[in-house]
């Protein structure tokens, strides 16, 4: 398991001496050696024999990143961040253990069953996954922007047949790794679609998007028996797992129908849901049912009138008032592009989705305090897509990045006071796919990407959110209206638990450009009877910690890395714990610390009598 500390060949899961026979004679492409058991992409090769031809093979590093900036030789600039440890402002929602991805099959393949149980270790029992096309007619064999489990199809009489196998695999899967399902009901099976043909797309990185919305995406012929469907998918949920697990999970229908996602009409997507809504109580009442998981931050006005439906519309399936709704999601996205040459990355857009959509949710007092899920939080919207513009993807662009906006999140919910729980990273990993390729993923080939280590740092702060104030911080409003675009945004955020603390900095801006560190004096008041002779331990990622994708450049980007090139890069994705700043007592429960944080980077303090993390 990949952690904190260093990495030794018995702890890598990775036969030493496989490895080293699939790299005799190795070409740097893939190969076949073998068809039996689960596919594996030979420089993946970690915990079984067996090899996997590649679905899609990219050029390795196309677009893996930007060009190695030269370092900023400006002299760093002084910034002053005060925390108040006596001064809280209510639990620190872990809204970062939410993760997701469309193609539902790369879960039980070799590297992504190995980044369940990394994203599972953060918080056991408490993560949860959200993926696409779950109910999607096919064998389960994977594909960029594409899945299949085969549940459903119909004989020769129009009756039903239903399979569990490949959905099965998929949960018991994430549940064994201690994720939880987030269950995206969706998409409608071939034998249910009104335009079944075509049915599975051929989408590749390149083609037009509008490929992917094929018969998937349609309406079912009949809503009764995708009622039954997908209370049938209760039901046996229930008898696999139980009522008492079953009922930790969250139940949503469809993603985005504000967008050709749903090639039906707003009133049939209503329909839809109420559909599968009644299907899931009628199994489970208790169940967490919710949505609808719509683009675009409120998605005009889809978002409200979604929420009005719930409340005083003619439920479609029982002919009553009202559908259930236990949890709101809603999509929030940045906006990148290239300018003058470099990735510019759009942070207000993706914080303006959420602080539109938050509005909205706040004028229903109904549901001021009803739970939030944003679905899909992220910088930009496809994952698999490729491009100059998505070069920040491997490096500490995207690090800084979650942490500076991570934090933003928090504040949007208090500025609107409603009940955010979870800010779900649509982001995995691409099994079979070249090293560090651009996709948007959170490891690649079995490493972690730096950004991987920010989810790892937010998973051990605990306890209470503290007052911070920064003189280097950009106001939420400026970043509203403008981003990041005139002095970087360096600032913190703090959490207290007992006689512990926790202070999460990053040094961001949007410009993916060299720049002056930054030279912090922190000030840490209201101590003085939290702690006794205080510890400190520093955890960083930058471009030089926490940062497997530097190395794997400075080892000149192997396509097939050797078996010591591979462990040196496995050592270099943990994340990384640097000597420590010294902490000087001010007296009257006021403590300092003076530190120097790069551009770009991220930096976790924990203070105070701690004990090694589990």
């Amino acid at each position: 398991m990949m952690g904190v500390g260093s990495c030794h060949n018995s702890g890598t899961g990775r036969p030493r001496s496989g490895y080293r026979t699939l790299l005799r004679g190795l070409a740097p492409k893939p190969i076949v050696l073998g068809k039996s058991g689960p596919p594996v992409h030979p420089f993946a090769m970690r915990s079984s024999p067996a090899i996997r031809l590649p679905v899609v093979v990219l050029m390795a590093g196309l677009i893996s990143g930007a060009a190695v900036q030269p370092r900023a030789t400006e002299p760093a600039f002084p910034v002053h961040i005060s925390v108040k440890a006596d001064q809280g402002s209510g639990p620190l929602e872990p809204i970062w253990r939410f993760f997701g991805a469309d193609e539902p099959n790369y879960t039980t393949m070799r590297d992504g069953s190995r980044l369940l149980g990394e994203l599972g270790a953060l918080d056991r029992g408490n993560v949860f996954f959200r993926t696409h096309n779950l109910l999607n007619t096919g064998d389960g064999t994977p594909a960029l922007k594409w899945g299949s489990t085969g549940v459903y199809r119909e004989d020769d009489e129009g009756r039903p047949v239903y399979d569990w196998t490949i959905l099965d695999r998929i949960f018991d899967t994430c549940l064994q790794r201690g994720v939880r399902p987030y269950v995206e009901i969706g998409f409608m099976p071939e034998a249910l679609s009104t335009h079944p043909e075509p049915y599975q797309h051929s989408w590749r990185p390149g083609a037009r998007y509008d490929e992917i919305y094929t018969g998937w995406a349609y309406p079912p012929t009949d809503y009764r028996k995708w009622e039954e469907l997908v209370r049938q998918w209760a039901e046996h949920a229930v008898t696999r797992y139980g009522e008492d697990e079953v009922n930790r999970w969250f139940w949503e229908v469809w993603n985005e129908p504000n967008i050709p996602y749903w090639q039906g009409t707003q009133e049939e997507f209503f329909r839809l849901h109420d559909h599968a809504i009644r299907a899931v109580r009628r199994v489970l009442p208790t169940a967490q049912v919710g949505g609808p998981d719509v683009a675009g931050g409120p998605g005009g006005r889809f978002l409200e009138e979604f929420l009005n439906h719930c409340l005083h519309g003619t439920n479609y399936a029982t002919g009553t008032i009202g559908t259930p709704v236990d949890f709101i999601a809603f999509h929030a996205k940045g906006s990148p592009r290239m300018e003058g040459g470099h990735v510019r990355m759009g942070i207000a857009n993706q914080l303006r989705n959420i602080n539109d959509a938050f509005a909205v949710i706040a004028r229903f007092p109904e549901f001021k305090k009803t739970p939030i899920v944003i679905g899909e939080s992220d910088p930009e919207g496809c994952a698999a897509c490729q491009g100059p513009q998505l070069a920040y993807r491997n490096g500490t662009m995207y690090s800084s990045y979650t942490a500076a906006s991570f934090a933003r999140k928090h504040a949007l919910t208090r500025r609107h006071g409603v009940n955010l729980i979870g800010a779900l990273t649509w982001a995995f990993t691409f099994d079979d796919q070249p090293f560090f390729a651009g996709f948007r993923a959170l490891a690649s080939n079995g490493i972690g990407k730096p950004v991987l280590n920010v989810f790892r740092m937010m998973s051990r702060m605990k306890g209470e959110q503290l007052a911070v104030d920064s003189d280097g911080e950009v106001p939420l409003d400026e970043i509203l209206r403008n981003g990041v675009r005139g002095r970087p945004d360096v600032s913190a955020l703090a959490s207290r638990d007992g006689n512990r603390l926790w202070v999460l900095l990053w040094h961001y801006h949007d410009d993916d450009l060299p720049g002056p560190a930054a030279d912090i004096t922190l000030e840490i008041s209201g101590m003085s009877n939290a702690l006794e002779g205080p510890m400190v331990r520093q955890f960083r990622v930058d471009g030089e910690h926490g940062n497997a994708y530097e190395v794997w450049k400075q080892m000149g980007s192997p396509a097939v890395p050797s078996l010591e090139q591979y462990a040196e890069l496995e050592q270099a994705a943990l994340l990384a714990e640097i000597p420590a700043p010294e902490m000087s007592e001010l007296g009257g429960g006021r403590w300092s610390i003076e530190m120097t944080l790069p551009r770009q980077g991220v930096t976790l303090l924990e203070i105070g009598r701690w004990q090694a993390h589990r």
